[in-house]
């Protein structure tokens, strides 16, 4: 068995579901019930979520065959532009994994990730040696006290890990940051710097409270607050700003150094839409339907980039009166 992210059951025409924008990329997870026991994670070790969630994403399983014939049903039909491995973090399931990049070479030619924890670079090299496209290897938290506290292990090893791996592996290694677990504005940004930096691909995540974690009862990061942070990492990984180009107060970002007009008028909608690996769109993995998106799956209309640019300016604004 193996499950799919209910929009990927869409595509693959395993599920008839109502969706307003389709996932680019079919999103896979394998493995159940973590070992290890992240506050915000469904499928952390002590969570009292339900089985099936990621997220506020549900995943609904599948047989094997059923799931490989959706696959070959939808790259004639649909045009998938990449396939992304979710690996829970127990014995067996990196090893479940690589057998299922197998198989799924074998249906399609479309790049594959793998979003795991390796442990080391002779892991890391395993995955690429099958064919994997990018290894992503998710810090999540800005700052080595946010991860103590909200994580298993060591940001520092962890974020060692990803450096060393993107200097051997260039352009195939990627991280997932959360925005809102507790950092400032200059941490997140610090961090945002430093991965870019090493080559690392980063996909921004808005922190989003799942019933039965520890953090469930944590508010999720104001959209002014999550679009500032866009909009850094949009001029930080298209090598546009740098951080020290931006200028903060108390830890709060108050200027990119550029007006925001002509930001605006440079890059439209861009910052706003879905971060990490080309193809990867990511719908509603932050979001309940009928909400404002913080992370967008498609190109923004002209109205939702004037307000998210709004929204941009009155952050700034508030940080600025804050101080």
């Amino acid at each position: 068995m193996i499950r799919c992210s209910l929009g990927t059951a869409k595509v693959l025409g395993l599920k008839k579901v109502r969706v307003d924008v389709l996932p680019t990329t079919a999103y896979l997870m394998v493995g159940e019930h973590c070992r290890f026991n992240c506050a915000f994670c469904a499928q952390a070790r002590e969570s009292g979520a339900r089985a099936d969630l990621l997220s506020r994403v549900s995943w609904p399983d599948y047989a094997n065959e059923v799931f490989l014939q959706g696959l070959r049903v939808s790259q004639a039909n649909h045009g998938l532009q990449r396939i992304c491995f979710q690996v829970v973090q127990d014995k067996a399931a990196l090893e479940e994994t690589k057998d299922w990049v197998k198989a799924v070479q074998a249906e399609t030619g479309v790049p594959i990730c793998v979003s795991a924890g390796p442990r080391s670079l002779e892991e890391v090299e395993e995955l690429l040696n099958l064919g994997v496209d990018h290894v992503s290897i998710a810090l999540d938290a800005a700052t080595p006290e946010i991860y103590a506290r909200s994580k298993d292990g060591s940001w520092q090893e962890r974020r060692d890990l990803l450096f060393r791996s993107a200097q051997m592996f260039p352009g195939h290694i990627a991280t997932h940051l959360i925005v809102g677990l507790g950092e400032n504005d200059e941490e997140m940004i610090h961090c945002l710097q430093s991965l870019c930096d090493h080559g690392v691909t980063t996909a921004l995540f808005a922190f989003t409270p799942v019933r039965g974690t520890r953090m469930e009862g944590v508010a999720q990061p104001q959209l002014s607050h999550y679009r500032r942070i866009q909009v850094a990492h949009d001029l930080i990984r298209n090598h546009l700003g740098r951080k020290d180009d931006f200028i903060f107060e108390q830890g709060q970002l108050i200027s990119y150094g550029i007006s925001i007009d002509v930001l605006k008028e440079k890059r439209g909608g861009i910052p706003f839409q879905t971060s990490g690996c080309t193809g990867c769109n990511r719908p509603y993995y932050n979001e309940t339907p009928g909400q404002e998106l913080y992370n967008y799956p498609r190109p923004l209309t002209q109205d939702e980039a004037v307000r998210a640019w709004a929204q941009v300016r009155s952050g700034l604004e508030k940080s600025k009166e804050s101080e």
